[in-house]
């Protein structure tokens, strides 16, 4: 067992209870508090705007044994500053090893009118019961969902399943548009009005108010419910000050350390040559393995190849590499029909692949990626053909 100190984590999500289940695993034997700003225990996310809403019986917790992994929980307790210790809301605690990881929030519209967001357990729990049917007959509610994003995408799904009239407003030419790009995004919208879902795109909106959305053009969507789902952004404010370096979030290198000895936080990818913020699942279940390797005296770097998946109007989608420097795309089958990939070239090598419902290419070009080797362009956009032949070697 190996003991280097006491280590404080800021941040009761995934990432930060991997960093302390990850410190015991390999043999972190001294003092361990965990702090988080939400009153539950630590749960998935990506659950909530996916299936948790449709099963009443989906537990997202992740059933940590504080007792077992000797770990001290302080729930309902935000960082609020961080000098020579760690400031929360209740109190100051040393470290000689302090983890952040207290995330994202969500982006608030402007407005007079209720809005929510689907970011946290009890927002999942409120939506659930929105859109569960009562015991007797009502009229369909009518929800307007902000944002065509990922999020967007998922509650969309959820809540015309459930017989909600949904309106979904997205500033953007497209669906996803932000996240990979227009000309793949506007291969989406058609599962939008196949589902019954109305989809305004190219449409801003100049506020939230009692009654629904009012546009910039001028018009209004008429809602009983309004869900902000237009991206996060880092939980940073607090450090300011703090002599930790931020930079779209926190800056670190490839080991996960900040400018602040003893401080880890979220990662930097060496990969594509730049900083990549990614507020996925698979980065806040796998950075922890390097930031605690590090705090027990190790040099690791995190550098991987980013993945996320979605499920959305009953299609698995999902993504792999970074497509930001690309310079062609390329289609792997038609995206009328109801499986296909695109794929993001540059020099010659694939970077980035977005599937649908096509496991297989998935894996395969996660690994054609990873090993940045020139391509076969034709054999690459054959869906006949598998992914890894594509491979020059």
């Amino acid at each position: 067992m190996t003991d280097s100190g006491r280590v404080v984590v800021a941040g009761a999500g995934l990432a930060g209870f991997r960093a302390a289940e990850v410190l015991r695993e390999r043999g972190f034997a001294g003092p361990i508090t965990l702090i988080g700003a939400d009153p539950r225990p630590p749960y998935d996310r990506p659950p909530l705007s996916k299936k948790f809403l449709a099963e009443p019986d989906l537990d997202p917790s992740l059933k940590a044994d504080f007792v077992a992994l000797d770990v001290d929980f302080r729930p309902d307790e935000a960082a609020t500053g961080l000098g020579e210790k760690l400031v929360t809301s209740r109190g100051a605690y040393p470290f000689d090893h302090l983890v952040l990881a207290t995330g994202a929030l969500p982006v608030a519209l402007p407005g007079d009118g209720r809005q929510r967001f689907l970011r946290t357990y009890d927002d999942a729990l409120a939506l659930r019961d929105l859109l569960r049917p009562g015991p007797s007959p009502r009229k369909a509610l009518r929800l307007a969902i902000v944002g065509a994003g990922w999020i967007g995408a998922e509650l969309a799904t959820a809540a015309v399943a459930h017989g909600a009239r949904v309106t979904v407003v997205e500033a953007g030419p497209a669906p996803l548009a932000t996240a990979i790009g227009a000309p793949v995004g506007a291969q989406t919208a058609r599962w939008y009005a196949e589902a019954g879902v109305d989809l305004r795109v190219a449409t801003a909106v100049e506020a939230v108010r009692p009654g629904g959305l009012a546009l910039a053009d001028g018009g209004q969507v008429e809602a009983d419910e309004v869900v902000s789902a237009v991206g996060v952004r880092p939980a940073t404010a607090w450090l300011e000050g703090s002599g930790v370096r931020l930079e779209n979030g926190v800056a670190v290198d490839a080991g996960l350390r900040t400018s602040r000895p003893g401080v880890y936080a979220a990662f930097e990818s060496r990969r594509f040559g730049r900083r990549l913020r990614m507020e996925h699942w698979d980065v806040a279940l796998h950075q922890p393995e390097v930031v605690a390797a590090n705090i027990l005296g190790g040099d690791e770097a995190y550098d991987p190849v980013p993945y996320f998946w979605s499920e959305q109007f009953g299609r698995m989608v999902q993504y792999v590499g970074y497509h930001g420097d690309a310079e062609s795309l390329l289609w792997r089958g038609d995206p009328a029909e109801p499986t296909w990939s695109a794929c993001w070239l540059a020099g010659g090598r694939l970077v980035a692949t977005l599937t649908v419902d096509r496991p297989r290419d998935l894996l395969q070009a996660r690994r054609l990626i990873a090993a940045a080797v020139p391509v076969d362009v034709s054999r690459l956009a054959d869906p006949e053909i598998p992914v890894k032949t594509a491979a020059i070697t």
